[in-house]
């Protein structure tokens, strides 16, 4: 499959999913979530949403688990909305590189604070 097709697919997939989880999930359990990534695979069969969670521990948890609990919904839609005949099994993943990036942030400026 084209590598264009796929990049388009994925962007698709990540403003989909960000849209469903913005305007659709009524789960209160879904607390503050930014899509910032998919990947799909070459066959178009499985997708990895990348989320970043924002919050304690137990929140980011609950949250990870609410949106597993509508994974069947937010795969439904993606595939419908998306038009083609499979529609992707979704899986979620916390992404963690913002996490990552704050703590190098505050390393260098504790490092600053020193000189």
């Amino acid at each position: 499959m084209g590598e264009l097709r796929i990049r388009k697919i994925q962007e698709f997939i990540k403003q989909e999913v960000s849209q469903i989880i913005l305007q659709e999930l009524k789960d209160p359990r879904v607390g503050f979530v930014t899509v910032t990534d998919a990947r799909i695979t070459g066959d178009l069969r499985e997708a990895t949403v990348y989320v970043s969670l924002f919050g304690n521990d137990a929140a980011k948890k609950e949250t990870l688990q609410a949106l597993q609990s509508a994974n069947g919904y937010i795969r439904s839609e993606v595939g419908r909305r998306l038009g083609i005949r499979y529609s992707p099994m979704i899986a979620f993943k916390e992404d963690t590189s913002i996490d990552y990036g704050m703590k190098i942030d505050k390393l260098l400026t504790d490092m600053d604070k020193k000189d």
